[in-house]
């Protein structure tokens, strides 16, 4: 479909009128979630403005050119942890970037948590956007979708390079500095690894990921998840696309469309977990360009002395930028939120290319001085957003 539409760039509209609506009826009857009772989605329309084909403009269908922000999936489930995030982003790193949080409908996302993000950006404006306005759901049932959702809210949104965030991203740098890793202006597409565990584990999905993918990239020849059959690739806690190129943006509708009720709850969550592994796999079987942090993740925690040994110890995943200071981390700043929902605490040490990575670095790293006084801020308006918004 990407050669098809390529090619008839090249040609004048009179020479490509017959052949681009085959192509855009054939995208619609492949994805039918594309257009909704509110006109052509995004994604629909950038298809259609580079076949030159006509149609009914809305609010919703046109993506800025050149815009880049902040996309954040969340409903009232995760409604405290996105507050922290979004009083973070807006008062401890003070991010120019723009922030849109995308949710499912009333029934996800309420009124009173829409207001509640609101107020946890003292006063920076946070653009929502109902993505059941957006795309026809009859088959995605995003409000019952839980991470499914995801995909879903990068294509809709306005923003051309997107910067896709789960509700419980920490960040230790403006989130800015995503847009200026060398990887994702190479390639357009930024993806993370999940930590190298259960080496040999998940028989199944690892000869259904060499069933699907035949030719496999240098991107995938690269991962020891690929060559040495580890058992999770990705940690999709931060996705950060460029819609501009058409490669990315069709591997995007192939993710949605793998996230799609049926799909997802046949296939796709049956093998892996959750949204995780649908970005890559996506990217990789449609050919597009994408770019992998070069790191498995790391940690972000607390240091534990043990006979011959050094651990940091914790539940989070931890990522650096390209010159190997840390980025971000997921899990929210909770010492360990599936504990206990009241203690925060500054971690102390990091360490990435742990004793599973080949060749990597054993050595723990204790977090600078800075990086601490920013997760103490973030904690603090934290703590001022549950207590002023009644978030527990």
């Amino acid at each position: 479909m990407r050669t098809w539409i390529e090619e008839l760039e090249h040609h004048d509209q009179d020479e490509k009128l017959e052949t681009a609506e085959l192509i855009g009826q054939l995208i619609q009857s492949l994805y039918p979630w594309l257009n909704s009772k509110n006109g052509l989605s995004p994604p629909l329309a950038n298809i259609y403005d580079r076949l030159e084909l006509p149609y009914k403009t809305t609010s919703a269908s046109k993506v800025k050119k050149g815009s880049a922000g902040i996309v954040i999936p969340t409903g009232d489930k995760t409604l405290r942890f996105a507050c922290h995030l979004i009083a973070s982003l807006t008062q401890v790193h003070k991010t120019s970037l723009p922030i849109q949080v995308v949710y499912a409908g009333d029934k996800d996302l309420s009124a009173e948590g829409r207001t509640k993000i609101q107020q946890a950006a003292n006063g920076v404006k946070i653009d929502m956007l109902d993505v059941l306005t957006v795309f026809n759901d009859t088959s995605l049932d995003l409000a019952n979708g839980g991470w499914a959702i995801k995909p879903f809210a990068a294509l809709a949104s306005s923003y051309e390079k997107v910067i896709l965030l789960d509700a419980d991203a920490v960040f230790l740098q403006d989130p800015r500095q995503l847009l200026l890793q060398d990887r994702f202006n190479e390639t357009g597409v930024l993806l993370f690894h999940d930590r190298l565990l259960w080496k040999g584990g998940f028989a199944d999905r690892q000869d259904w990921w060499h069933y699907q993918v035949k030719h496999p990239s240098v991107e995938t020849g690269k991962s020891l998840v690929w060559t040495e059959r580890y058992s999770e690739e990705g940690d999709s806690g931060i996705v950060v696309v460029d819609k501009a190129r058409l490669d990315v943006l069709l591997a995007l509708i192939h993710i949605g469309w793998q996230n799609s009720e049926r799909v997802r709850n046949e296939v796709t969550y049956k093998i892996t977990y959750g949204d995780k592994e649908s970005w890559w796999i996506g990217f990789e079987t449609t050919g597009s360009k994408y770019s992998f942090s070069p790191h498995y993740g790391g940690i972000v925690g607390w240091l534990q002395d043990k006979p011959k040994e050094v651990r940091v110890c914790s539940f989070v995943i931890a990522h650096v930028d390209q010159n190997d200071k840390l980025l971000w981390y997921n899990g929210g700043l909770l010492k360990n939120k599936a504990v206990d929902q009241k203690e925060f605490e500054v971690p102390t040490h990091w360490m990435i290319d742990q004793i599973w990575h080949k060749g990597g670095r054993k050595t723990a790293n204790e977090l600078e001085s800075g990086e601490k006084d920013v997760l103490k801020r973030a904690i603090d308006v934290a703590k001022e957003a549950d207590k002023k918004l009644r978030l527990i």
